[in-house]
């Protein structure tokens, strides 16, 4: 007999995220005053990130006493949130994005190379016409720039 707990081990890694213990890693999402230090954990993020992965073991980024400083000034501290809590628990709420930040969203979950959430971020854009409308040459400029999406 085989049993699945995935709810429950979804839980636990998101209150390993909301604790900040343990952590290995220290990002610092956005810029100036917008700026935020996020806690977590390398062995999370190289599960979850090809990106990740290869920042830590390429040493693409700084690493002090043991933690590895990561800076991310072109993503926000609200979106870096947004996709520490999809990777850590593999849930995301997008329902009440507006055009620009869904753009956004997408834009950094490319660069992190998180496939699974750009897809789904894509699909919502898609299938939202009201949306599509009110961002139309948004959209079209993101394509131009980022010519795999869509």
């Amino acid at each position: 007999m085989t049993f699945e707990f995935l709810q429950e081990v979804s839980g636990d890694y998101e209150k390993l995220l909301k604790i900040e213990k343990g952590h290995d890693v220290i990002i610092y999402a956005g810029e100036n005053e917008n700026m935020k230090e996020i806690r977590a954990h390398s062995l999370i993020l190289c599960a979850r990130s090809q990106y990740f992965c290869a920042a830590f073991y390429n040493d693409w980024v700084e690493k002090k006493n043991g933690i590895f400083i990561f800076k991310k000034p072109n993503i926000s501290p609200q979106l870096f949130e947004i996709i520490l809590r999809f990777i850590y628990c593999g849930k995301v709420d997008i329902t009440n994005f507006k055009g620009p930040e869904l753009l956004k969203l997408l834009i950094a979950v490319d660069e992190l190379n998180i496939q699974t959430l750009v897809t789904c971020v894509q699909k919502h854009l898609i299938n939202d016409k009201k949306l599509l409308q009110e961002n139309f040459m948004e959209i079209l400029q993101i394509k131009h720039l980022y010519w795999n999406f869509f």
